[in-house]
Formats: C-alpha cells, structure tokens, sequence
C-alpha cells in the first residue's frame, strides 16, 4: 500500500504541473506564475529532480524579465543532471533523461541571446546540437532541432534577427501557435509524463 501511495505522489505532482501550464496556455500568465511559485515552494530546492526540472523549465515561461527567465531555465539544467535514464523511465517508460538536454540547452540559449550575451548563446546552441541525437524522429524532435537551426542562423547573421521583448529567439513554431520547446516531448500543456514543449 505504501509503495502504491510512493508510485502515485509523481504522478500527481505532474498533473497538477499540467494542470497549471493548461492555465498558463490559456492565457492567463500571472495566475499560472503563481501556482508554479505554490508548487515550487511544495517542492522545495532539494525536491524530486524531475519535478524541479519541469517546474522550473515552464516557471521560466512565466516570466517577464529576460534574467529570471535564465535563472529558472539554470535550474531545470541543474535539476535534469541530477537524473538517470533509470529514474526517468521507472515513472514515465517513453521518456529518456538525455532527451531532455537539447531543448533545456536550447531555451538558455535563446535565453542569453535575450540577454545579448551571444558567446554563452553559441556555447548552449552547440550542446544543444551535440544533444540532439536522443531526440526521436517525430514532430516534437523535428521541431527542436529546427529550431536549433533557426536559432544558429540568427546568431550567424544569416536568419531573422531577434526582435527583442515578447519573441522567443528559440520558438519553435507550431500549428496556430508560437512554442518553446520542452524537455518531455508534447506541446506546451500537453501532459506526456512531464508536459512542456518550449525552451
């Protein structure tokens, strides 16, 4: 019985992760800031990596100032290197923890190219390229890769430039919609385990 209560708590915790980002995809960007802060705050700093890492990758959707947006994306990097392929697939089978890597690589450089800091941009993009063979052929890995590529044009000068607040120099462009891309595979508000697509 304990042990089916343990095998359930993730679970939850990522529901009502989804459940937020559902909010935040609606529209309503403060209120969804809000309940990410309340979960984190359950959570805590030493809590379950792979709750802290998609909590702080989509708390990072939330914010306004293109710095807290780097620190929340810093820390679902330092959350999803406290995971193992093991820990991740005991919860969530189609997932691999080194598939989380191209897309968290690629929202802090999107992240610094925000912040004009173009030689950590560049140093992110190329381990997000070096990453990008744990993504699978499907539209969630097309998308994150193309959007790597999107993002290496911009910072070569070849692509469109960053047009400062309110676009993602990281975007991955989807039906109707403008998106980060996610750790977990999915479109933002999706739940595949985790949720998030965005960077």
């Amino acid at each position: 019985m304990a042990e089916q209560q343990e095998q359930a708590a993730p679970d939850a915790m990522m529901t009502r992760i989804g459940q937020v980002v559902m909010l935040h995809h609606g529209g309503d960007r403060e209120e969804a800031r809000g309940r990410f802060l309340g979960l984190w705050g359950e959570i805590g700093e030493g809590g379950d990596p792979l709750h802290r890492c998609t909590l702080a990758h989509y708390l990072a959707d939330t914010q306004d100032d293109p710095a807290d947006e780097l620190a929340w994306d810093l820390r679902a990097l330092s959350a999803a290197e406290e995971l193992t392929d093991g820990d991740v697939a005991e919860r969530h089978p189609s997932l691999a923890a080194r598939a989380f890597y191209p897309s968290l690589h690629l929202n802090l450089a999107a992240d610094y190219v925000k912040l004009g800091r173009s030689e950590a941009a560049r140093s992110h993009l190329r381990r997000a390229r070096g990453a990008a063979g744990a993504l699978g052929n499907d539209r969630y890995g097309d998308g994150v890769r193309a959007a790597i590529g999107r993002l290496e044009l911009r910072l070569d000068g070849a692509g469109p430039s960053y047009g400062g607040p309110g676009e993602d120099p990281g975007a991955v462009e989807g039906p109707g919609t403008v998106e980060r891309p996610g750790p977990f595979g999915g479109s933002g508000g999706e739940t595949l385990g985790p949720p998030r697509q965005r960077p």
